[in-house]
């Protein structure tokens, strides 16, 4: 993932949370929301409710491989945020991947 490809900024977050969309699932949230450019900006979150910082990080690795194996046929020009859910605990990476398609198919963001 290039630097240019990811959120950081407060006010993107807060515009993707007021004006985007969201898609829940079994293992994440799905939030997302057009940004006019020519390629995605993601974020991966796990907040403290799913565990350590062991597991936090296991849960954005997770998110972050299934993006990553799924990217190229994701439509191009979104801002997109996946929130780790305290169930993605424990949980294999088959798991979080299907949860993650599914996300991206339900908001029309996966090409076939």
């Amino acid at each position: 993932m290039l630097k240019k490809e990811v959120l950081r900024k407060k006010e993107d977050f807060t515009e993707i949370y007021k004006r985007g969309k969201s898609i829940p699932e079994r293992y994440i949230v799905f939030f997302f929301r057009k940004n006019g450019l020519s390629y995605n900006r993601t974020a991966f979150l796990a907040s403290k409710k799913v565990g350590n910082s062991v597991q936090r990080n296991r849960a954005k690795r997770l998110m972050k491989e299934s993006f990553r194996l799924s990217c190229r046929n994701a439509v191009p020009g979104h801002d997109m945020i996946f929130v780790a859910r305290n169930s993605i605990k424990g949980r294999k990476f088959s798991d979080v991947d299907r949860s993650l398609i599914r996300a991206l198919k339900k908001g029309k963001l996966l090409r076939e």
